[in-house]
């Protein structure tokens, strides 16, 4: 019993793992031959369930009492792919799909991107594991990987399904903005910035709010691969922005009172 408790927690990033991959796979075109289903929505699509499933892990191991170092590295290397690797073969695939030619004269913008969001996500995800873990219990330090992906596989989904490759014909310039919101966010990742996490807190009215905007969150997130839902990337972009603007807002103005917190827990850790 004692060994077996561990299947379920890590039976969950097994799973995120493995979407992951498969998230990739879509973005590739590696799927193609064999469905007419649009690569880069189902990529998107795959990460978002990724995201949704991505507390489940941690869930069940506090459930069952079953965390580990072992499933915290597990973890962390399944949100390296999903998270890092799958939104961003999903943009550059995108691009050399349907802007070849602009890809072509930019090759080395995307290469760049491409490479600087990977490094940061990978980066995010060492530090959580080495440092913010440790102390930070009720915030993050820098933007979550798991936001990231997810705000950058919805808001490229959303470029496409809109026709922003069309348009971008006569507007170039329009391309540059899912590769400015890749850049932006993988900084974010690795900023000093702090985010609130979401868990319950003391005000039970906020409780109840957050709940209800989790709730909203997956129904959105589950109904995310029909395309025919009408205003579902708007819906979930403005929920995303609007956690990530305030959140970032509260950690700057409670930020000196959040490190001298966390200095005081590394101090009893010490102790």
């Amino acid at each position: 019993m004692k060994k077996t408790r561990f299947i379920i927690p890590n039976a969950f990033t097994s799973m995120n793992f493995l979407l992951g991959v498969f998230a990739i796979c879509w973005a590739t075109g590696i799927f193609s031959d064999f469905t007419d289903r649009d690569p880069f929505r189902m990529s998107a699509y795959f990460v978002v369930l990724c995201v949704l499933l991505d507390k489940l892990d941690g869930f069940a191991a506090r459930l069952v009492n079953a965390s580990s170092e072992f499933g915290a590295q597990f973890d962390s290397l399944a949100d390296l792919i999903a998270f890092g690797l799958a939104p961003a073969f999903g943009l550059f695939f995108s691009y050399m799909n349907y802007a070849k030619e602009w890809s072509t004269k930019n090759f080395i913008l995307l290469i760049v991107v491409f490479s600087v969001y990977v490094l940061c996500a990978a980066m995010r995800l060492a530090k959580y594991n080495a440092m913010d873990s440790t102390c930070l219990t009720d915030y993050f330090s820098g933007l979550p990987s798991t936001f990231a992906g997810a705000i950058n596989v919805i808001i490229l989904s959303y470029f496409i399904f809109k026709g922003g490759f069309t348009t971008a014909a006569t507007s170039p310039n329009l391309l540059f903005i899912p590769l400015f919101i890749m850049l932006l966010t993988a900084l974010l990742m690795v900023s000093p910035l702090f985010l609130p996490k979401l868990k319950p807190r003391d005000n039970k009215a906020f409780n109840a709010f957050q709940f209800v905007m989790v709730i909203i969150v997956y129904i959105l997130g589950f109904m995310f691969i029909s395309p025919n839902v009408p205003f579902i990337h708007e819906a979930l972009i403005l929920i995303m922005s609007a956690y990530v603007v305030v959140g970032f807002g509260i950690g700057l103005y409670r930020r000196e009172q959040i490190l001298i917190d966390c200095d005081k827990k590394i101090e009893e850790m010490g102790k």
